[in-house]
């Protein structure tokens, strides 16, 4: 089973795939081999070149190995990534050993693998690889063979010069680990939110196309149920007194059920014939009454107000600004200590929502970072996950679902907190300009406006 939660997306984020980790390598492979070339027989520098190509070659039969065992599409496991970067570490520290210890300028290649580390497994492997590191590097600066140099064969550099590139080596790996670790872990977390509303529309488009699957059923179901109330009736004809009670019964019954499909069909054109244009073409002040009317159970005062200059505009209505502005009116809901108002405005050129609540207000934090994804406004209390809500509930989701939802429309978000000398709350204001607020309106009520032959009368079902 693909596990299509907020968990399954950071999972699917961090695993890498083991082309990655064998392709790195042999760049590696390559550079190191080249540099130990370069140094014994282009510089002339005394090597022991056979054990430095045997530290190398390990490396190498561990790629192969890889290789030949596993796909190229394989994904590692965390702790099987850790232990490879481990093993490049330790790699690095032999061929370091054999080449000056941290005298060596390529000791710092020691951050390469905590930095792939940082950007792709979870801050305590992170943590172990960059211990391990540091580690090696610690005794490379105590134990080492000679650096190989033109005069007397060798070179030996101050113990100080040594301290302040173990000094370097620490910091890199402290400073780039987390750096690294924190760009990686913020992209992630926009990519899993984005996922996350896409599965939120994908489920708003399935519901806005039950209407017409509807009313394709009833279309379609309409003959064959008009051919069972005629045969129906002509056997009641035909059979008259002669039939037994049995069969009398038996086209009673029939004739009831296709009644009730009758009623059921009924139901559903009249929903399409009489409501779908309403439901499509809708007012600034009915979308608030539908934001409305689901709390108005919930035991907080709502205070609704529509004004503004000209006609009342409309729009076509969008599930996803519907999902969004509900979403802001849930929380406003939940947060609000007795009252909530809700202020629908509208001029010539501008249409604007105004959600206020008398609550305790948005946090500094959901101030500062408005709109990102994983930034919750719920205490750890009022976060706790409804049965079969398996999207955004207490990640920090809603309000950044909210916001991509509504700013998709082309309108502005804002989020702020009223003064304290007016009560406090928090302030939740959405704008649009006109002409993009309605766009699409105009082509949608020219087409409810054509004359259509109603659903009913295009049924061939009896009278």
């Amino acid at each position: 089973m693909i596990d299509m939660g907020p968990s399954g997306f950071v999972r699917d984020a961090r695993h890498l795939r083991l082309d990655t980790f064998v392709r790195l390598r042999w760049l590696a492979i390559t550079g190191q081999s080249a540099a130990v070339v370069g140094a014994q027989f282009g510089l002339g520098l005394p090597l022991p070149f056979g054990w430095c190509f045997l530290v190398i070659a390990a490396s190498s039969w561990l790629n192969l190995g890889l290789r030949i065992r596993f796909p190229a599409s394989y994904r590692l496991s965390d702790d099987s990534a850790a232990l490879l970067l481990a093993f490049d570490i330790l790699q690095l520290a032999a061929l370091l050993f054999l080449t000056g210890g941290l005298q060596n300028p390529f000791s710092l290649l020691f951050l390469a693998p905590v930095l792939i580390s940082a950007t792709a497994l979870p801050p305590e492997r992170t943590l172990a690889l960059g211990l391990l590191a540091i580690g090696l590097a610690t005794l490379l600066a105590l134990v080492h063979r000679p650096l190989p140099w033109f005069a007397e064969g060798r070179l030996e550099l101050p113990f100080l010069y040594i301290s302040g590139v173990w000094t370097a080596i620490l910091l890199g790996t402290a400073f780039t680990g987390v750096y690294a670790w924190k760009v990686a872990e913020e992209t992630r977390q926009l990519a899993q939110a984005l996922a996350a509303t896409e599965l939120v529309l994908a489920r708003e488009q399935h519901l806005s196309q039950l209407d017409g699957l509807a009313a394709a059923a009833a279309h379609e179901l309409g003959t064959p149920l008009g051919t069972i109330m005629v045969v129906t009736q002509e056997l009641t004809r035909q059979l008259g007194a002669t039939a037994s009670p049995a069969v009398r019964d038996d086209l009673n019954l029939l004739r009831d059920q296709v009644d009730r499909c009758r009623g059921i069909l009924s139901k559903l054109t009249s929903l399409e014939g009489d409501e779908a244009g309403f439901l499509e073409t809708v007012s600034l002040s009915h979308i608030v009454e539908e934001l409305v009317e689901p709390q108005r159970a919930m035991g907080i005062q709502l205070d609704v107000t529509s004004r503004g200059e000209g006609p009342e505009p409309v729009c076509r209505r969008n599930p996803g600004i519907m999902f969004g502005l509900g979403n802001i009116v849930d929380n406003a809901v939940d947060f609000a200590r007795s009252r909530v108002v809700i202020e629908a405005r509208w001029t010539f050129e501008r249409v604007s929502l105004e959600i206020r609540d008398d609550g305790p207000g948005f946090s500094s934090e959901v101030l500062l970072r408005a709109g990102e994804p994983y930034v919750t406004t719920r205490s750890p209390d009022r976060s706790q996950q409804e049965p079969g809500d398996t999207v955004g509930a207490g990640l920090g989701l809603g309000l950044f679902i909210a916001k991509t939802l509504i700013e998709r429309s082309g309108a502005h978000l804002a989020l702020s907190n009223a003064p304290e000398a007016a009560g406090g709350g928090a302030v939740v204001r959405v704008s649009w300009a006109r002409h993009i607020f309605e766009r699409g309106a105009l082509a949608s009520q020219e087409s409810e406006n054509s004359p259509q032959i109603p659903l009913t009368e295009r049924l061939p079902l009896p009278i």
